[in-house]
C-alpha cells in the first residue's frame, strides 16, 4: 500500500489515523504460505499470536498463517529475526506472552514488519521458514498468557436493556448505566481455551413456584458472546491511566464466551452479583489479534442517542479525530449431540456487532484504572455481551427464548430454551472493510458435559 492510499484510506470519516497504517495492512500483500492466499481469518494482513504444543512437544509462542503456525522459537534460534529484535522475539516465542505484551506496541509493531517481510512473496528467507512451519490441525492450542486477573464488563447496552425487560419490564435500564462502565471482577483460574469441555454446574437454584431452594445440576445454562481485550503494558498502583493514553494498553483482542447459569445466578446475585453463577468457566479464542492487526477496522464510536448524558471528562477523550470503536461482525452457533449424529452442521443463532457496544475499550481501561487499580499484561477483560436490537443479533440464550418461555427449534427438529448436555457452542468473528483484507480471530468453541453427581 502507497502512502499515499493510505493517507486516502485516513481520510474517510470512519477511517483509522494514517499512523495506524502500514504496508503490513496492504491489501495486494501476498504471502508465499499457500494457505494464507485467501484465508478467511489469517492471511498475511493479520499475524496473531498464541502459545501453541506443535506434536505434543513443549508449548511456545507462535504465529497464525493460513492453515499453519510459525514457530517462534525456531525463528528465535534461528537469528532471523535479526539482532535487534532478538529480545522481543524470545519474548514473543516463551510459553507464556505475558513479557512480550508487556513490551508495548513499538515492539509488536516492529516484530509484526518482520513476520510480514519472512512471510510474503518473494521474500529470500522462505527456504529457511518454511521448516518452522506446524501444521495447524496437528498442534494443541493453550492461554496465550498467564491470566492474572479477569474483569468482565456489561457495555452491551442492548443486553443489558433485553435482560431488563425480561426481569423489570417497568425499569429495564437501571439509572447508573448511562454514566458508569458497569463490570465486576471475575475468575482468572477457570479461563480455558476454545476446545475444552465444559462441565455443567452444580449449584443452588430455586424457581419462583418453589419454596426453598435445592442443590443439584444447572438447569438454565447458557453461552454469552463477548469480545475479549488482552492488556499489554500495565500501570503502577494508585496511577490512572488517562483516556487518552488508554489504548495503548490495549495488547489485542480475542473472542470470549462467558457462560452462565441462568438460575444459579439469579438466586445468588443479590445484592452483590455474579459469583458461582460465571465463574466455573470462561472459554476464548487461542489468538491475540493485536492492535495493529486491528487497526484498519478501528471506526468511530456510535453517537449517543439524543437526551443521553455525556461521559464524565474522565471518560472523555480529547482527541475525538481518532476513531475508538472497533467494527466486528461476531457469530454464534450451536451444533447438539443429535446434530453430530445426523451430519447436520452447526446452526446460526445470531449475528451481532461490536458498534452495538455502549462503552469503548479505552473507556473500559479507564474506568478500571480510575481509582488506581493496577492492571498487569496478560490481565483479560469481557467487554459485555454483545447484543443488537433484533432477535437474530441477539448474544444469549436468555434473550432469544425470552428468558425461556419462547424455545427455538433446531434444524434436527429438537428445541432449546437453554443448553443441553451434549451441545457445542462455537463463536466466531471477522473484521472486514472495503479496501483492506478481511481477518478472523479463529473459534471459540466448547461442548457442554454432564454434571458431576
Amino acid at each position: 500500500m502507497s502512502v499515499s492510499l493510505v493517507a486516502e484510506h485516513s481520510a474517510e470519516t470512519d477511517a483509522a489515523p494514517a499512523e495506524h497504517l502500514d504496508e503490513t495492512h496492504a491489501a495486494a500483500l501476498v504471502s508465499w504460505v499457500p494457505s494464507a492466499r485467501g484465508h478467511a481469518e489469517f492471511p498475511i494482513q493479520n499475524l496473531p499470536f498464541g502459545v501453541f504444543s506443535p506434536h505434543g512437544q513443549a508449548p511456545r509462542g507462535g504465529v497464525a498463517i493460513g492453515d499453519v503456525i510459525l514457530d517462534l522459537a525456531a525463528l528465535a534460534a534461528s537469528g532471523l529475526a535479526g539482532d535487534e529484535l532478538a529480545e522481543v522475539t524470545a519474548a514473543a516465542a516463551a510459553p507464556r506472552l505475558n513479557g512480550f505484551l508487556a513490551l508495548g506496541s513499538d515492539a509488536r509493531r516492529r516484530l509484526r514488519a518482520r513476520l510480514s517481510a519472512l512471510l510474503r512473496e518473494g521474500a529470500p528467507e522462505r527456504a529457511s521458514v518454511e521448516r518452522m512451519l506446524h501444521r495447524a490441525g496437528d498442534c494443541r492450542m493453550g492461554l496465550p498468557a498467564q491470566i492474572g486477573d479477569y474483569t468482565d464488563f456489561y457495555a452491551g447496552i442492548q443486553h443489558a436493556i433485553n435482560i431488563g425487560t425480561l426481569l423489570r419490564p417497568d425499569n429495564p435500564l437501571l439509572p447508573n448505566y448511562k454514566h458508569v462502565p458497569i463490570g465486576y471482577h471475575g475468575r482468572a483460574s477457570s479461563i480455558v481455551p476454545t476446545g475444552s469441555a465444559v462441565r455443567r454446574p452444580n449449584g443452588q437454584r430455586k424457581r419462583p413456584d418453589e419454596s426453598a431452594p435445592s442443590f443439584g445440576p444447572c438447569r438454565n445454562l447458557d453461552y454469552e458472546l463477548e469480545l475479549g481485550v488482552w492488556i499489554g503494558p500495565g500501570n503502577a498502583l494508585g496511577t490512572p491511566i488517562g483516556i487518552d493514553e488508554a489504548q495503548e494498553h490495549v495488547a489485542g483482542l480475542c473472542l470470549l464466551n462467558d457462560w452462565s447459569a441462568r438460575d444459579v445466578q439469579a438466586w445468588e446475585y443479590q445484592p452483590l452479583g455474579p459469583f458461582l453463577a460465571k465463574d466455573f468457566a470462561t472459554t476464548i479464542s487461542p489468538w491475540i489479534v493485536t492492535a495493529e492487526a486491528l487497526a484498519p477496522f478501528r471506526v468511530a464510536q456510535a453517537p449517543r442517542p439524543e437526551g443521553d448524558p455525556a461521559p464524565l471528562p474522565y471518560l472523555q477523550t480529547s482527541r475525538p479525530d481518532r476513531p475508538a470503536a472497533y467494527d466486528i461482525t461476531l457469530d454464534v452457533l450451536l451444533q447438539s449431540e443429535a446434530m453430530r449424529e445426523q451430519g447436520l452442521a452447526p446452526h446460526r443463532l445470531s449475528r451481532g456487532t461490536t458498534r452495538d457496544l455502549y462503552w469503548t475499550v479505552a473507556q473500559l481501561i479507564a474506568h478500571h484504572s480510575c481509582n488506581g487499580c493496577n492492571l498487569q499484561p496478560g490481565d483479560l477483560f469481557g467487554t459485555g455481551t454483545i447484543s443488537g436490537r433484533a432477535p437474530d443479533s441477539f448474544g444469549s440464550l436468555m434473550e432469544i427464548s425470552r428468558g425461556g418461555r419462547e424455545p427455538l427449534t433446531l434444524p434436527s427438529g429438537e428445541t432449546r430454551t437453554y443448553l443441553a448436555d451434549g451441545d457445542e457452542i462455537i463463536m466466531r468473528a471477522s473484521a472486514s472493510r472495503e479496501g483492506f483484507t478481511t481477518i478472523g480471530f479463529g473459534e471459540c468453541r466448547g461442548r457442554i458435559l454432564p454434571a458431576l453427581s
